[in-house]
């Protein structure tokens, strides 16, 4: 079938879902500690930041998976696969990451490289266009050519397919201000730029997660410099197409662990006061709103294990079309919520998200949904 994705609801015909084939280790360097910067400073009598060295850099330091989550997670990732089969939806997967690609180097630096998992980071797809995002943490700068043949294939049935700039991601094109402004607990400061021969100032990085689309409009989280500037690429690029509305530190990057469309007119949303950003016929709509997970949601992990995401991340759910979600089937408040509104649930496995930064909304791509540039927001 031919791209074409507008919304989040509609029926689900194809589908990318990552994978985690090879995913070893975390690497702690600053684009890392920024973006999960929220999870790491709140633990961070757990996970110490890194010592800096006398000449103000941050050495590079790679922090150990243990085994057995990668295989647990592996076998998830397929259980998701299998889930989606046998509602009719078609699977594609990215290039699984060969052990032997040790680490991905630019002029300006050098970094480990991590398996294409959370697909709905470094790419956006809108209408019959795929759009490769600016990315935000060094280890993933090419992780979308591991997508190459999925996006080739649409390519060969008529998609349009661009990549935005790309940047030098030196310390200084990190706009720190979110992250520094939003830090509590006892910690270092996050930032400790070193110079470097590349710098250039601010510049464009942004994921696709930080999106919610709704037919012709868009609601785009900004909360940085580096976003402002690629959504101002957006709005030039997507002119007379789409429509853009902005919303402000909404959270520090991706909008799916806060806000999610699941059919025209009902939102899931972590709490009332996400009204508060929204746009002023976005508040209109009828919320949904879970109840807090508890601890006994998730597994119980060692001091030395690197949590990355909050307990919400099970809001992060996929619709396959406006009656049928996948939840994760360890949040049983949730699935039955959701039931009471009615929805049909597909309840799937899907243990350590916390551990790889990713729900079922971030580990899938959906390419090809029946629905159009419909007006929801007129």
């Amino acid at each position: 079938m031919q791209l074409n994705s507008y919304d989040e609801w509609s029926p689900l015909k194809e589908v990318v879902v990552g994978s985690a084939a090879n995913y070893t280790s975390h690497e702690r360097e600053l684009s890392f500690d920024l973006f999960f910067h929220d999870n790491l400073i709140r633990s961070e009598w757990y996970y110490p930041r890194l010592s800096v060295a006398g000449s103000g850099s941050q050495p590079r330091s790679s922090t150990p998976i243990k085994q057995r989550y990668v295989e647990e997670l592996n076998e998830d990732v397929e259980g998701i696969v299998k889930a989606l089969e046998s509602l009719s939806v078609t699977v594609h997967r990215p290039l699984p990451l060969d052990e032997s690609t040790s680490e991905v180097r630019t002029p300006a630096w050098s970094a480990a490289m991590v398996p294409a998992l959370n697909v709905r980071d470094n790419s956006i797809i809108l209408g019959d266009e795929i759009i490769e995002t600016p990315p935000m943490v060094r280890s993933r700068y090419f992780e979308t050519q591991l997508l190459t043949p999925v996006f080739a294939e649409y390519f060969r049935r008529g998609a349009k397919w661009t990549v935005m700039p790309r940047p030098l991601m030196t310390d200084a094109s990190f706009d720190p201000s979110y992250a520094s402004s939003s830090a509590g607990g006892p910690t270092e400061p996050v930032t400790d730029p070193r110079p470097s021969p590349y710098d250039v100032g601010f510049e464009m990085m942004f994921d696709g997660a930080q999106c919610l689309k709704l037919g012709r409009d868009l609601i785009v989280n900004i909360s940085t410099a580096n976003h402002a500037m690629a959504c101002d690429w957006l709005e030039r690029h997507l002119e007379g197409r789409f429509r853009i509305h902005r919303v402000h530190r909404l959270s520090d990057s991706h909008i799916d662990s806060m806000l999610l469309a699941l059919r025209p007119g009902l939102l899931l949303t972590r709490s009332e006061s996400v009204a508060d950003f929204l746009p002023e016929k976005l508040r209109s709509w009828d919320m949904i709103v879970p109840p807090a997970p508890t601890v006994n949601d998730f597994p119980q992990y060692d001091d030395d294990d690197l949590v990355l995401t909050s307990p919400y991340i099970d809001m992060n759910v996929l619709s396959v079309d406006p009656e049928t979600v996948l939840v994760n089937d360890a949040c049983p408040e949730l699935i039955r919520t959701l039931e009471r509104h009615g929805f049909t649930v597909v309840p799937v496995r899907h243990r350590h998200r916390r551990l790889f930064g990713g729900g079922f909304h971030c580990f899938t791509l959906d390419t090809v949904r029946t629905g159009g540039p419909e007006n929801y927001l007129d």
